[in-house]
């Protein structure tokens, strides 16, 4: 059976479970390395007990199992929290190969959200770019009807007219107000479906696009903060990003990648107390697979970038259209400055988030692009820990969700469990041996070999 086939089997089973049988079953995890997501040295010799969708107990290798419990010696082996991805998207590919502006349909969004989950992402936000049928499956989620990963969502999002985001869309995925007033109604219907941030689009595109105005922008967040959201932006350029943390932004939802950053704009960041999310997956989709690196040959890459990705990457002649292309230079380009900044904000306490653009655009894959994030972090001069913790215990406090991202009782048992120590080498998360989503199995490799 392949990767694939058994998660995808594992995950209908779950997906059965009544909300009663997940309540009754108590997990024992006995004997890992533990990596709890506040960025603490990690612990050896530990074992977890989990009940009712929650971490119950935690204690040495010696701790005794309740009646009953399910028991998994796991020695040798790292538990850690599931990755959150503060910048995700979803129902805008057609079989991870082609956006399309009919992408968005139940089906394909709840294939997208078990993706994510078997691969360790247990909680993403979908950052703009959504039809209203998200609000219902997040709806259904909170019921209990519903699995995969758990949805955050920023609903449709707000751009211009003839502006970024450059994707197909229906007609109920973008906002695209053309006046201040405008922009107010859209966030109030926002409020309306209690969405659980705003997103803005502050980018030219290289100055091909018209850009959003600081008026519409400020109005946005001025009416989102008025209505108890907090207000996310797509942005390119340092000079963008500096007014935007002027105005009030919450989030810089990617890397500042036109220049180096200048200490009075760290300055800033820190002082206004904004959020900073890289996705360096965005640049490196543009020009990774034409250099063909060796991820490319793994089951991992290839079970979640599926067959007709695989055959669009392999076909005659892309890599050469790939390295013609004159906007390539630059994607490398604003890549490395990304990687730059990064570190420089990083070092000067800048809150620092995490998130890929993960199912936006083809090449950037729900599930593979968060573990290829971490890898990517670390070449920026982050340590393995750095942007484990980013990904889990940092991104719980950016969402404002103090019931996950850390491992400690009573929080939800959102938890990855990798064969080989992540600090040693940070790929080594995607050695995975099981997921588990509040409190339950839902990806477990060993089943599958």
């Amino acid at each position: 059976m392949s990767l694939r086939a058994g998660f995808i089997a594992l995950c209908g089973v779950v997906g059965l479970l009544s909300l009663d049988a997940r309540a009754q079953q108590v997990v024992v995890l006995r004997d890992v390395r533990l990596i709890d997501g506040t960025g603490a040295a990690p612990r050896e010799h530990v074992s977890l007990v989990l009940r009712d969708g929650k971490i119950e107990r935690i204690g040495g290798a010696g701790l005794a199992a309740p009646a009953g419990a399910e028991v998994r010696e796991l020695t040798g082996k790292t538990v850690m929290p599931g990755l959150i991805s503060a910048h995700s998207h979803l129902g805008l590919l057609v079989d991870d190969a082609e956006n399309s502006a009919t992408a968005y349909t139940r089906e394909n969004v709840v294939a997208e959200l078990k993706q994510f989950e078997r691969y360790g992402v247990t909680t993403i936000m979908s950052l703009g770019v959504n039809r209203d049928l998200v609000y219902e499956l997040r709806a259904e989620q909170r019921e209990g009807k519903l699995g995969g990963a758990t949805i955050l969502t920023a609903g449709r999002g707000i751009g211009v007219p003839g502006g970024a985001p450059p994707l197909p869309a229906a007609p109920d995925q973008i906002d695209r107000p053309a006046s201040v007033e405008e922009a107010r109604r859209d966030v109030d219907e926002m409020a309306r479906h209690h969405a659980d941030i705003v997103k803005i689009w502050v980018d030219k595109m290289h100055g091909t696009v018209p850009e959003m105005s600081p008026e519409i922008y400020k109005a946005v967040i001025d009416e989102a903060h008025a209505k108890g959201l907090r207000v996310a932006a797509h942005e390119y350029a340092l000079t963008d990003a500096k007014q935007l943390v002027a105005d009030g932004v919450d989030v810089l939802a990617h890397s500042v990648r036109d220049q180096v950053v200048d200490d009075a704009f760290v300055q800033a960041m820190k002082a206004h107390g904004v959020w900073y999310i890289s996705t360096f997956t965005v640049d490196e989709s543009f020009f990774v697979y034409a250099d063909q690196p060796p991820f490319m040959q793994t089951e991992f890459f290839k079970e979640a970038a599926g067959p007709r990705l695989l055959a669009k990457f392999d076909a005659p002649g892309y890599a050469d259209k790939v390295n013609r292309d004159p906007q390539t230079a630059q994607h490398r380009k604003d890549f490395e400055i990304g990687q730059q900044n990064l570190k420089k904000l990083f070092d000067a306490g800048v809150n620092v988030g995490f998130g890929t653009d993960s199912g936006a655009m083809p090449g950037r894959i729900p599930g593979f692009a968060e573990h290829h994030e971490l890898e990517s972090m670390v070449r920026a001069g982050l340590t393995p820990m750095q942007a484990i913790t980013a990904a889990t215990g940092s991104n719980a406090k950016l969402l404002r969700l103090s019931d996950r991202g850390t491992i400690a009782v009573g929080k939800r048992a959102d938890l990855l469990i990798v064969d080989a120590d992540p600090l040693a080498d940070i790929r080594n998360t995607r050695k995975i041996f099981a997921v588990y989503h509040e409190g339950h199995s839902v990806a477990d490799v060993a089943a599958s070999r």
